[in-house]
């Protein structure tokens, strides 16, 4: 009988090893056949309208004008916190309705909010490279170690690249002519993005206005020449901002052509 009883327990041992391995082999195979998560889709991404001076420019046949593939750039680039009622207030003065729109009409806004900056900082020409020689701008680029250059349709520069998080390479770009298209810094998409983590971390990070004396552009602060030739361009913002766009007077748009013209 004791023979008998060992050789019971040892096959029920055999058996609950075999159920063991057969059902490890049936959990790793559904493991296997289980789809692995797909990718969520890009957003869904509309063109923004032309300011002003991208429509004076399209009248004249410039090269040098708005892209309307930048607008998807920034539209799938701009964080959600960007669409959100974190967002600061003073937006309002530029689209009123913001805080209403659809998700899909504030990334347009957006859109169109970098095509003005551009118009105001660069004339939207993408390989533009600038030494300026005020004060505040006339210091040393710690990538570089030359005097800083704003370059690109933002007007950017290689400290960016640390501060932001931006998709530039000065050691490429350094054996390259100041104006090359294939320099990392003037390539739009990478600009494009840099410029939307700067703003960013001025609106959502630091929670300051979207105009404020403390911009990283002088363009987005208040007083300045160059904020006055941007808030010009924030006229013809998406309709669903409601924004009633008024006729410019003659002597603006002559002057708009006449800077259209030298680009």
């Amino acid at each position: 009988m004791r023979g008998t009883a060992q050789q019971i327990i040892c096959c029920l041992i055999i058996s609950v090893f075999l159920s063991f391995g057969v059902a490890c082999k049936r959990g790793e195979g559904q493991a296997a056949a289980s789809p692995t998560a797909a990718a969520p889709p890009p957003p869904a991404t509309k063109t923004a309208p032309p300011t002003p001076l991208a429509e004076k420019k399209a009248e004249l046949g410039s090269d040098n004008n708005w892209n309307p593939d930048w607008d998807k750039v920034v539209e799938t680039a701009i964080p959600p916190e960007m669409l959100s009622r974190q967002v600061p207030r003073d937006v309002r003065r530029f689209c009123p309705r913001f805080y209403q729109m659809t998700e899909l009409d504030k990334r347009a806004f957006w859109a169109y909010f970098f095509q003005a900056l551009a118009g105001a900082e660069a004339g939207m020409n993408p390989t533009t490279n600038v030494k300026h020689t005020e004060a505040e701008t006339d210091v040393v680029d710690s990538v570089t170690h030359q005097k800083v250059h704003s370059e690109g349709l933002l007007q950017l520069t290689y400290e960016d690249q640390q501060r932001y998080g931006c998709n530039f390479d000065w050691e490429t770009d350094r054996h390259l002519p100041p104006h090359d298209a294939q320099r990392t810094i003037l390539n739009p998409e990478n600009n494009l993005r840099c410029g939307i983590n700067i703003l960013s971390n001025q609106i959502m990070t630091l929670h300051k206005p979207l105009v404020t004396s403390t911009s990283y552009w002088s363009t987005l602060q208040p007083g300045t020449v160059s904020y006055r030739v941007f808030a010009k361009q924030m006229t013809n913002p998406p309709a669903a901002c409601g924004v009633r766009r008024t006729a410019a007077p003659a002597h603006s748009a002559a002057k708009a052509a006449e800077v259209a013209a030298k680009e």
